[in-house]
């Protein structure tokens, strides 16, 4: 029986094949997930239905299973059809699960398309779609190393 948070058994699968370097994606609802599907990733398709489950949801199951070193997030755009006026709203949760996992991280940001050719590098490992509808909700994190203490 897990103690942690994740119970997904491909999730975990994929994780505990995944090493130190690899990436994981956790995708919005709107992210074309599979066209834009790493060479070696695994997509997991969690999207049950809309706003279920969330980006933030997912990345706090994440922060108890594995180490993270780093987190890039899809960089909203200022003009445009999808333009926002202000960073977007998951963002804040997204620290907010940090700070209640005592995990300091800074995150990154990567511009939407150079966003997608980060995702589909050969390191990333694994594409979990939620059913976030939130726009710009996409994570991209990378596995640190697990501390033996």
């Amino acid at each position: 029986m897990l103690k942690y948070q994740l119970i997904h058994p491909k999730i975990n699968e994929v994780l505990g094949r995944a090493g130190h370097g690899s990436k994981v994606l956790i995708a919005d609802g709107n992210y074309p997930a599979s066209s834009a599907l790493g060479a070696k990733a695994e997509l997991v398709s969690l999207n049950l239905s809309p706003g279920i489950p969330t980006c933030a949801q997912v990345l706090a199951a994440l922060v108890s299973a594995i180490p993270i070193e780093a987190a890039d997030l899809m960089m909203y755009q200022t003009t445009g059809p999808y333009a926002l006026a202000e960073e977007p709203s998951v963002w804040e949760d997204y620290r907010k699960v940090c700070r209640d996992a005592s995990l300091d991280l800074d995150f990154g940001t990567i511009e939407r398309f150079a966003f997608y050719e980060a995702a589909g590098k050969p390191n990333q490992v694994l594409t979990i779609q939620t059913g976030d509808q939130r726009k710009f909700a996409n994570i991209l994190l990378t596995i640190g190393v697990r501390d033996m203490d």
